[in-house]
């Protein structure tokens, strides 16, 4: 469990194939200011299908995309 468990279930919950999100939003969602350990947490969320595609520093936003099924 981590700090980030309401956002990666929030992402999961998406039907698209991708999903941008300012970092105000990704604070809205998950309860907890985007910080430097969410280098460390977004591993978790390919256990839920999905993946941080790109960080925008500038643009404060983050681009999450459904991982690709290999089947």
């Amino acid at each position: 469990m981590s700090k980030y468990d309401a956002l990666w279930r929030y992402v999961a919950e998406c039907k698209n194939e991708s999903l941008m999100m300012s970092f105000g939003q990704i604070e809205e969602v998950g309860g907890v200011p985007i910080d430097h350990s969410f280098l460390k947490y977004k591993k978790e969320l390919s256990e839920l299908g999905w993946q941080v595609e790109k960080i925008g520093m500038k643009a404060q936003n983050v681009l999450f995309r459904r991982i690709e099924s290999k089947s």
